[in-house]
């Protein structure tokens, strides 16, 4: 059992209820709540002297601080942790919150990331947050790769897959790249490359250049590790990942200082600074998972919680994810089971394209 697991076990019911109904007013209104607002509300009849004692001792467990000079207490990002893992009441999914998302699927297009973009303006609209939705990789067979030159330090490589899907990305070249090695580089790599999807094509690459260095000119190995370097970095999280309704954020934050974090957020999602590990978050395991403030080190300078979870494809394999980003008081009962269905919806929309 965890720390806060042995504390929240160890509390007596009167400790228990004061701390479940100062989260929970801090979730709705976001502001501190005090000793005499709470003696109105609790089942127990108590005077507000002995509740502020009940605070204090909260507080000093590191559950509760004092914001401002006033008496009024907001949970540490401990205390919501800890309502989370051990009072918080997942509710279920409300017609109204299905009905939105499920909208978002009348069109028979077989684009996958319209469906995608389309999913992540409902689920920000339903949760009045950020949505983040990791589209999956492309992983239909590849049938021919090509590299273009463009300039001295500009090269194009071109992704032609058996289903008709082509990709297209713009890179740095190696230096000294001429046309008969850009050449050779394809040639090496449409030999390796038929009937093998991108994925695979990765995980015998760098064995093949060992074992054939001989038979591919050293210029051509440059540029078949840069090129296809170009799927495994940010250029592809980049292009993979979907953020809508940043706009809600600021509907939250009336104060400078949750203003000024999230304009730190904002600029974090602009750069789409470490999303690789986005979809790590997602592949711990399955279900949905809450990162509050500073667990989440994608986010943790705006101090933002992220409620996310993995989607599948038909082979019971984690593609994507998506998630719903906000400030630390979001009502997590409600959003989580959206958050759920709307990873399991798009696992299912994806397997019936595929």
């Amino acid at each position: 059992m965890t720390d806060s697991g042995k504390i929240l076990e160890e509390m007596n019911e009167r400790s228990r209820e004061v701390f479940r109904r100062v989260v929970e007013s801090y979730l709705i209104s976001g502001a501190p709540i005090g000793s005499r607002t709470l003696t109105r509300d609790l089942s127990e009849k108590v005077s507000a002297a002995t509740i502020r004692n009940v605070m204090q001792d909260l507080e000093y467990l590191g559950l509760l601080e004092s914001p401002h000079v006033s008496a009024g207490r907001v949970p540490t990002q401990e205390g919501l942790r800890m309502f989370v893992d051990g009072l918080l009441e997942v509710g279920d999914l409300q017609n109204t919150d299905r009905q939105m998302i499920d909208a978002t699927l009348g069109s028979n297009s077989q684009d996958v990331t319209g469906m995608l973009d389309r999913i992540g303006s409902a689920l920000s609209g339903v949760t009045q947050g950020a949505s983040l939705v990791l589209a999956p990789k492309h992983e239909a067979p590849i049938k021919h790769i090509e590299f273009v030159s463009l300039a001295h330090d500009r090269a194009l490589v071109v992704l032609v897959f058996g289903d008709g899907h082509v990709e297209n990305r713009i890179f740095t070249p190696p230096p000294g790249q001429t046309p008969s090695s850009m050449r050779e580089a394809a040639n090496f790599l449409n030999a390796l490359a038929e009937g093998r999807t991108l994925s695979e094509l990765q995980r015998v690459i760098a064995s093949q250049i060992t074992d054939r260095r001989q038979e591919i000119d050293k210029l051509a190995q440059d540029l078949v590790e840069s090129g296809l370097a170009v799927w495994d970095g940010d250029g592809e999280n980049y292009e993979r990942l979907i953020v809508r309704g940043q706009a809600n954020l600021l509907e939250s934050s009336a104060e400078q200082e949750d203003l000024e974090r999230i304009r730190t957020l904002f600029d974090d999602l602009e750069r789409k600074r470490d999303i690789a590990e986005f979809l790590e978050l997602a592949d711990e395991g399955d279900g949905v998972r809450i990162f509050i403030g500073s667990e989440n080190k994608l986010f943790s300078l705006s101090g933002s919680s992220l409620v996310v979870s993995p989607y599948m494809n038909a082979d019971r394999k984690i593609i994507g994810a998506v998630g719903v980003i906000g400030p630390t008081r979001l009502n997590y009962g409600r959003i989580v089971p959206i958050v759920d269905y709307t990873a399991q919806l798009v696992g299912r929309l994806i397997a019936d394209r595929s």
